[in-house]
């Protein structure tokens, strides 16, 4: 009878530690990958028509949602955005003295430039990543010497392995944004 018993408790237990290890688990990870500044973030998204999940996984892999971030290249705030990329992208929407460590203008602008990229890219997330991080200038000498397709296919080509590596982490935090939200 007390093995009976034990064999029916002892899956129930294991059951219920499962179910409570799958919650904290999912907790803990949406706090590690949050949906900071999701009123400008939602916002621009819909209006430039961009994944939202995308912008967040753009930011939480350059800033960690820091609006303060400065990286060595000049990079600016949330979406690690340089000043003549900000200042092209905001006359073209009519912004002008842009303050990149403003949140609201960073995510406006960065956003913006994602969108002009994927459109550029003819839909490919992949290469509009890569052309953030690396410059359009380079992902278009690169298809055009057949480095990478245009298609997006072949991205563990990209010949800067700085750019490579973060292609994978921002598609990484995208996928993980995809699941948690």
């Amino acid at each position: 009878m007390k093995k009976i018993k034990l064999m029916i408790i002892i899956p129930i237990i294991v059951l219920i530690l499962v179910i409570i290890g799958t919650v904290v688990g999912y907790y803990i990870l949406r706090q590690l990958y949050p949906k900071g500044y999701s009123e400008y973030v939602e916002k621009y998204s819909k209006k430039y028509n961009v994944d939202s999940k995308l912008i967040y996984a753009i930011i939480k892999e350059e800033s960690n949602f820091n609006k303060d971030a400065n990286s060595h290249k000049d990079a600016i705030g949330l979406m690690q955005l340089v000043q003549n990329t900000a200042d092209e992208v905001g006359s073209k929407i009519g912004i002008e003295d842009i303050n990149l460590n403003n949140p609201e203008t960073n995510i406006e602008i960065g956003t913006k430039y994602i969108s002009d990229l994927i459109i550029k890219y003819n839909g490919s997330v992949k290469l509009a990543v890569v052309a953030y991080n690396a410059g359009i200038g380079n992902v278009d000498r690169w298809i055009k010497q057949k480095i990478i397709n245009e298609d997006g296919s072949n991205m563990e080509k990209v010949p800067f392995k700085e750019t490579n590596m973060y292609l994978r982490k921002v598609l990484r935090t995208y996928n993980l944004y995809k699941k948690l939200y």
